[in-house]
């Protein structure tokens, strides 16, 4: 399973004010425990600093080098910020988030993702917006699949998001998520298939529980990479526990590893 730290992050609000005072010693220690904790990725997002994000997107990077080795997700909605967060970075970024069926976006950040060669999150939305309809919703998934590809984009830089909608909103949401991924799943194997797990519980209380207990359906369904909290403990080994389920884990060694190492104590 690929994993994308999502901690460091300026609309959190201890990020944001640790980045505005230039606290660099609490940014890398939030950094080294998510690398600590399994992360493959680390993601930086400035966005919440608007004005600001290429100032504090470059200080970020920076600093979140100085902390670890692992490579980088660049995360902004704005071409220009995920263009100065790849050069900052000087190789390390090695997935950005993110492109989508938008076809003004697709051109802005395509030649980004080619220059760099970098991974890229692809949205599974395009200028008629945030769709409802299954359907729908899969037809520009794989558009955008099919677009990427035919640009040169090889199968394994693809990381497909379908969006996770918040199921507090519309009790249909999960299910439709799910169906979406193992549509994709199916029909373009090579891909990874990533999500921001956090949405689907948005707005509901006790939401790690939701969390915790959607990402094992996900991952049932095909998703390989997740962007999470991997200082969440129980939601990690639950992690590992589907990966030996659905047999992506060789005779388990991980999980065992895991067990004996300690990571599920107190956890039973």
């Amino acid at each position: 399973m690929i994993i994308v730290g999502e901690l460091i992050n300026s609309t959190r609000e201890k990020i944001r004010k640790a980045v505005a005072e230039r606290n660099s010693a609490f940014v890398m220690d939030i950094a080294r425990q998510q690398e600590a904790a399994g992360a493959t990725y680390l993601d930086v997002n400035a966005g919440a600093f608007a004005e600001a994000e290429l100032e504090n997107l470059e200080w970020m990077v920076k600093t979140v080098r100085e902390a670890s080795a692992l490579p980088l997700c660049i995360d902004s909605p704005k071409p220009q910020a995920l263009a100065h967060g790849c050069v900052v970075a000087g190789g390390r970024a090695e997935l950005i988030n993110s492109i989508s069926g938008e076809k003004e976006r697709f051109r802005a950040v395509l030649p980004i993702v080619k220059e760099h060669n970098t991974n890229v999150v692809a949205l599974a939305m395009d200028d008629a917006g945030l769709l409802e309809d299954e359907e729908a919703i899969y037809a520009v998934a794989c558009r955008l699949v099919e677009s990427l590809l035919s640009e040169g984009i090889a199968a394994e830089r693809i990381f497909l998001d379908p969006l996770v909608r918040p199921i507090g909103t519309n009790s249909a949401y999960g299910n439709l998520t799910l169906n979406i991924l193992r549509r994709i799943t199916a029909q373009y194997p090579d891909i990874h298939k990533i999500c921001g797990l956090s949405n689907v519980s948005f707005g509901l209380p006790k939401r790690k529980i939701i969390n915790r207990a959607f990402l094992v359906l996900a991952m049932a369904s095909g998703l390989d990479a997740a962007i999470l909290d991997p200082l969440d403990k129980p939601l990690m080994a639950l992690l590992k526990g589907a990966e030996a389920l659905l047999g992506r884990d060789d005779y388990c060694m991980n999980y065992i590893a895991a067990a004996r190492s300690g990571e599920f104590e107190q956890l039973e």
